[in-house]
C-alpha cells in the first residue's frame, strides 16, 4: 500500500520533467542538425560561422538558440529542391535587387533591442540606404565583426574626409589613437553628425579638458563654438585652425586696440611702417591665452600671459 502510495506522488513528478526536458533536447538537435546539413556543401561559411558570436549558445538571442542557419537565411528546404540554386532569403545579403531596409530587418530581428541602435531609425546611414551588411560581416569573429578597421572603413564612403586627415595638421585617425566613433556614433544620433555630445564643445571637452574653464575671462568664441577657429578633420594651418594668424584673429578683431587693416608689409622693406608687422610675429606672441584668463586687471582681460 505504501508503494502504491509513493508511486502516485512520482510518477507525474516524472512525466513532468521528461515532458520539460525531452522537447528541449530534441529542439536542440534539430537546431545543429540544420546547421550540419548546411555545412556539407558550405564548410567555409559554416567555419566561420561557428567562430563567432552569432554560433554561441551563451547569447540569449544568438541564431544558435533559434533556427541556427536558417534564423537569418530562411528555410533551406527550397534551397535544396533547387539544387543549391536559391531560396526564399538564402541569398539575401548578396542579391543587389534587396534593398538596404530589407537587409538590415533581418539583422533588427535580433538587435532591434540594442542599446547601441536606438537612434538607427532618425539616422542618415538608414536614410541613405546604408544596411548592417555594408560595414558589418555576419560570420567574422572579429571585434564589432567590421569588414576593415577603422578609419579605413569609414573614408571608404566619407571620401573628402579622407583629403582632409591628410592635411598637416590633424586628429590622429591614421596613427591609430582615436577611432571616427570615439566621437561620431555611426547608428545614429540627435547631434549634428551624429557627434557623442550635447554639443561640438562638449565633445572637444572630453580629450581637451584643459581648455573648459571656468576661466575669470572667457572667450566669447570658444565658449559658443570650437569649430569658430578650429576645423574637426584636418586643416593646413597648426592646431588646426581655420585660417592663419593674424587673419584668424582679425576676422572678428577689426580696428580695436591695433591697425584693422591685414598685416601685409614685411620690416622695413619698401619704407613700411614698422608697426604694421607681420613679418616674424602673430597675435599669439602676446595674446597667449586664447582660450580664456584667469590673469588679474587687464592683462587677464585681454587674454595677455
Amino acid at each position: 500500500m505504501q508503494r502504491k502510495f509513493l508511486w502516485f506522488i512520482f510518477f507525474p513528478i516524472l512525466v513532468l520533467v521528461c515532458w520539460i526536458t525531452v522537447p528541449s533536447q530534441v529542439t536542440s538537435a534539430e537546431k545543429g542538425g540544420r546547421s550540419e546539413t548546411c555545412k556539407m556543401c558550405h564548410q567555409g561559411h559554416y567555419a566561420s560561422y561557428i567562430n563567432s558570436p552569432h554560433s554561441k549558445t551563451a547569447i540569449r538571442k544568438s541564431p544558435a538558440n533559434a533556427e541556427g542557419c536558417e534564423s537569418c537565411h530562411g528555410d533551406g528546404k527550397f534551397h535544396i529542391q533547387k539544387g543549391g540554386g536559391g531560396g526564399i532569403d538564402i541569398f539575401i545579403f548578396r542579391d543587389k535587387k534587396v534593398d538596404g531596409t530589407a537587409k538590415s530587418a533581418k539583422c533588427l530581428d535580433c538587435h532591434a533591442e540594442s542599446r547601441t541602435l536606438t537612434h538607427w531609425d532618425m539616422g542618415a546611414h538608414k536614410t541613405a540606404g546604408v544596411s548592417c551588411d555594408n560595414c558589418h560581416t555576419v560570420h567574422s569573429g572579429k571585434k564589432m565583426n567590421l569588414k576593415t578597421p577603422q578609419p579605413e572603413l569609414c573614408l571608404s564612403c566619407h571620401r573628402s574626409i579622407r583629403g582632409q586627415i591628410a592635411k598637416q595638421s590633424h586628429h590622429p585617425l591614421k596613427e591609430g589613437k582615436i577611432k571616427c566613433t570615439d566621437c561620431h556614433d555611426h547608428h545614429g544620433g540627435f547631434g549634428d553628425k551624429f557627434i557623442k555630445g550635447g554639443s561640438v564643445n562638449d565633445l572637444c571637452y572630453k580629450c581637451h579638458a584643459e581648455k573648459r574653464g571656468p576661466f575669470m575671462w572667457e572667450h566669447p568664441p570658444v565658449e559658443e563654438n570650437c569649430k569658430t577657429c578650429h576645423t574637426a578633420h584636418g586643416s593646413n594651418h597648426g592646431k588646426l585652425l581655420t585660417n592663419r594668424t593674424p587673419q584668424l584673429c582679425q576676422s572678428c578683431h577689426d580696428a580695436t586696440r591695433h591697425p584693422g587693416t591685414l598685416y601685409t608689409n614685411f620690416g622695413n622693406f619698401g619704407g613700411a611702417s614698422q608697426s604694421n608687422r607681420m613679418f616674424a610675429r602673430a597675435c599669439l606672441n602676446c595674446h597667449s591665452e586664447v582660450h580664456g584668463s584667469s590673469g588679474p586687471s587687464t592683462r587677464g582681460k585681454t587674454l595677455v600671459r
